[in-house]
């Protein structure tokens, strides 16, 4: 099987999108001949033309706004957005309008958007660039959040995205886009809300979705050399959330673990310590902790940066305390 990038892999789904259904067009800033912020379009505006791949005004409401309009009307448009950060100037398309739309219509309008957007820090973006807002659009009805680790999650999930009819927020995090993974060259599709088990254990149940992934597979690996076996269990879709596969690893491990980049007060994590609270509480031999970012905006300084993350030294260092 070959080994491509991240990047590659979402340009392979791209590529056969574009070359396979007609009502499929590509819209965002600098993704023409640029080939975007993180060259994820490189290439596809020789290969297609301006109306397939179109180049956008530096306003981020204008083109999710025209991506709505395009797909309610019928068309199936991928709107490239530079951060997440950046999305926040759209939040009312995509919350008031694309995500809200179906419902109000009862039925009778459906909003088939794809909204790819990077997310994340490590890369020194500084704070406005670098934040992990995932769990804000996670809290919307009528959205669905996908938020892929490897190469082979993102060419999967970003397939499966294309075929839905729902607002998709599909979040890739800034600093996977050169990591490399096994990937067929055919197409295939990974349904929403089904977790994947990367590593199997007995003794805690890391819970971990994009970059984060990579830091409790290190942090799992390093615990098994001292004899402690942890379960891996990436989410790769927020919303919908694999919610039986989280509660039959933490029954299996009796210790849960949430790894993620995000701000604890209010993150994503909280609502998952909930789920399992209610859900498997009887099973638990320890409280359910987070190993969440710090409580600051993003530093810009590689060092502060990092602090300012969870690393494997803290991933290692809850799971000891809790076995």
């Amino acid at each position: 099987m070959p080994e491509i990038t991240y990047r590659e892999a979402l340009r392979q789904t791209l590529r056969y999108q574009l070359q396979t259904n007609d009502r499929v067009f590509l819209m965002g800033e600098d993704i023409g001949a640029y080939g975007g912020s993180y060259a994820v379009t490189k290439g596809l505006l020789d290969e297609f033309g301006e109306r397939r791949v179109r180049n956008t005004p530096i306003a981020e409401s204008v083109v999710v706004g025209a991506g709505i309009g395009a797909a309610m009307a019928g068309l199936k448009p991928m709107v490239e957005l530079m951060t997440i950060n950046f999305s926040l100037l759209a939040i009312d398309q995509i919350v008031n309008n694309a995500s809200k739309l179906h419902y109000m219509s009862n039925g009778q309008v459906t909003v088939p958007i794809v909204i790819r957007m990077a997310g994340g820090a490590g890369s020194q973006l500084g704070a406005q660039h670098s934040h992990s807002l995932e769990g804000w659009y996670a809290h919307v009805p009528g959205l669905k959040v996908v938020v892929p680790s490897t190469p082979y999650d993102a060419k999967g999930l970003l397939m499966t995205a294309f075929d839905d009819d729902n607002p998709i927020i599909f979040i890739e995090h800034t600093a996977l886009y050169t990591m490399k993974g096994e990937v067929p060259d055919e197409p295939y599709r990974l349904p929403f809300g089904k977790a994947d088990v990367m590593r199997p254990g007995k003794d805690a149940t890391l819970i971990a979705y994009s970059g984060s992934v990579h830091q409790s597979y290190r942090a799992a690996e390093d615990l098994a050399e001292e004899g402690i076996d942890c379960e891996v269990l990436n989410l790769r879709t927020l919303r919908p959330l694999d919610v039986d596969a989280i509660v039959a690893s933490v029954r299996k491990t009796n210790r849960a673990i949430v790894v993620e980049d995000d701000w604890e007060f209010g993150g994503f994590g909280g609502e998952i310590a909930a789920i399992i609270q209610e859900r498997a509480f009887d099973d638990l031999d320890a409280p359910v902790m987070r190993c969440s970012g710090a409580d600051v905006p993003m530093p810009y300084a590689h060092d502060l940066e990092q602090a300012a993350l969870p690393q494997e030294a803290d991933i290692v260092r809850l799971v000891k305390s809790l076995v």
